[in-house]
């Protein structure tokens, strides 16, 4: 360490070696939006010297001044020894192409639904103007922002059982303009939201099975438990979307929800219900689609299915 701190010159892309070196080293796990230890010194060592991310070519030979050589190495340090994802140590992430503040009251965004919401949800939806969104568990508020971006003229609601969640929300409503058109609510699914028609309800949910918790990697158990933990078989709140979301939709809308690893899960649960499950371009499983008359159909009391 001493040898790199007192070298000269040192720079951006030595730092990104160096960390990439240091991670390999330390067998720190990626997950929050890299996938390997070049990805993720990139992202941190960018992120903190206020780079772009896809800096390139001349921008790596930039001679780093000792403070940014200590802001780096010491990020690196609580990267490997905390075992936090890089997200909260920079206190950004991206989705969608937008950047979001995080902390640690809220997972770091990753989701795949960031594919579905570029393309507009195309084909699936009838109308693209004057749309009525919900985005139920918002977290950091990724997918109602990104969401909103979308489809300018749309109004957006988002919920969240999480007081300090909805905080981290508001942050990046603010920091994107979007106050004035994304409501928030501090609501168990859809309990304490009015009742409203909904041409999109998109959701991403805890759904990892209670026992499966204590054996995730570190840096998932830094992220708060509540937006993970999905109950004995994960799908505790997947069940109350199914049988609540019916009453929310236009006639037209759909209901878009990730369930990552337990969509076969689920499917065995309710073989009788025609999930259909999304392919994805660009990585991730487990995002399944319903319409309105589906969950009618099958969801509402006069058809409510029963789990098996």
């Amino acid at each position: 360490m001493k040898s790199l701190l007192a070298s000269s010159p040192t720079t951006v892309g030595d730092l990104i070696e160096w960390g990439e070196r240091r991670f390999t080293e330390a067998g720190v796990f990626f997950g929050h939006g890299t996938d390997c230890a070049l990805n993720e010194a990139a992202f941190l060592v960018l992120t903190a010297l206020g780079l772009a991310l896809g800096t390139a070519g001349a921008g790596l030979k930039q001679v780093v001044s000792e403070t940014q050589r200590e802001t780096v190495t010491r990020l690196v340090r609580q990267r490997i020894k905390m075992r936090h994802p890089a997200a909260y140590l920079v206190h950004e992430a991206w989705f969608g192409g937008l950047p979001f503040y995080v902390d640690e009251r809220v997972l770091v965004p990753r989701s795949p639904i960031s594919e579905l919401i570029g393309s507009r949800f195309a084909p699936w939806l009838s109308k693209h103007k004057g749309l009525r969104i919900l985005d139920l568990g918002t977290g950091s508020g990724c997918i109602a922002v990104a969401c909103a971006l979308a489809f300018p003229d749309s109004r957006v609601d988002a919920t969240d059982v999480s007081r300090d969640a909805l905080q981290v929300a508001r942050i990046n409503l603010q920091r994107h303009g979007l106050e004035h058109r994304v409501q928030l609510y501090e609501s168990d699914v859809f309990s304490a939201l009015p009742r409203r028609a909904y041409d999109i309800i998109v959701s991403n949910p805890p759904y990892v099975p209670e026992a499966e918790i204590k054996k995730l990697p570190p840096e998932y158990l830094a992220e708060p438990k509540l937006g993970l933990a999905g109950g004995e078989d994960g799908l505790q709140i997947v069940r109350r979307l199914l049988v609540q979301s019916h009453a929310y939709l236009a006639e037209t809308g759909i209901l878009v929800v990730e369930v990552g690893h337990q969509d076969q899960r689920l499917q065995q649960a309710y073989p009788d219900v025609p999930f259909l499950w999304l392919e994805l371009e660009y990585g991730g499983e487990g995002v399944f689609l319903l319409e309105a008359r589906q969950l009618h159909l099958h969801f509402s009391p006069s058809g409510l299915q029963h789990c098996v």
